[in-house]
């Protein structure tokens, strides 16, 4: 399993991926976020499922982007070629996986600003190579493990949020799926981009990076609880232990 988020808003994008890669018993480190491109026009992969999948994939379109150099000026085209390669890679081997007990399950999250996009873009790609634009109305995906973190983003998050606060609802998002299962983890690359800068940044952080968040959000959760209103609640414990 993993863990990859990729964020849009108006102020521009943030993506954060874990590291913790599972095969069997063991587990190992590796990166799962990657930047194309050259001088000031760059896009970023994040990808979940089979880290043999990825990998093909990858080298695939790094090499049709050689071929191809200087004819991607918007961002869909090159998610179109990148598409390509996945379907090329599923005729290549989602018969063998298939017939191993394997799923043909890569999904990718891709944002960026090429040269003649009016503003950054985040998409999503599926298994099939077909895609979906991350947009407004729900400024986020994850992929992989997304059922821990997804309740805090759709509470706190929104498209016209500043950048700083989509960060800790993020590290939030991280910290929450991380508690809750054990196949993701740190080291967490994180990557800003912000709006028509043409630069990304790209950070590594570690769980005493983030330590003092994690702590500061279980011990208020706790507190909060304790402080819900629960008239009903304690009408029907008054019940219970007065029989």
């Amino acid at each position: 399993m993993t863990f990859c988020l990729g964020i849009t808003l108006n102020e521009g994008i943030i993506a954060i991926s874990d590291t913790r890669i599972t095969s069997g018993n063991e587990c190992t480190t590796a990166k799962k976020m990657t930047i194309f491109g050259k001088n000031n026009h760059k896009m970023f992969v994040m990808s979940s499922g089979l880290r043999s999948l990825r990998d093909k994939t990858l080298t695939y379109f790094e090499e049709a982007l050689e071929e191809k150099e200087g004819t991607f000026d918007k961002l869909y085209k090159a998610i179109n070629v990148f598409s390509d390669q996945i379907r090329r890679v599923a005729k290549e081997d989602k018969e063998y996986l298939e017939e191993s007990g394997l799923n043909f399950n890569i999904h990718c999250i891709v944002g960026g600003q090429l040269e003649k996009d009016s503003k950054h873009k985040l998409y999503l790609i599926y298994p099939q190579g077909n895609w979906i634009e991350i947009g407004e109305s729900t400024p986020y995906h994850i992929i992989g493990s997304g059922g821990y973190g997804k309740p805090v983003l759709d509470r706190t998050l929104k498209f016209d949020d500043p950048i700083k606060h989509a960060l800790k609802v993020a590290m939030l998002a991280f910290d929450s799926t991380r508690i809750s299962t054990n196949e993701v983890d740190y080291p967490m690359d994180l990557l800003v981009y912000p709006a028509n800068s043409k630069v990304m940044h790209e950070f590594r952080l570690y769980k005493n990076d983030l330590f003092e968040i994690s702590e500061w959000w279980q011990e208020r959760l706790r507190n909060s609880v304790n402080e819900i209103p629960a008239k009903k609640l304690d009408e029907i414990l008054a019940q219970i232990y007065s029989a």
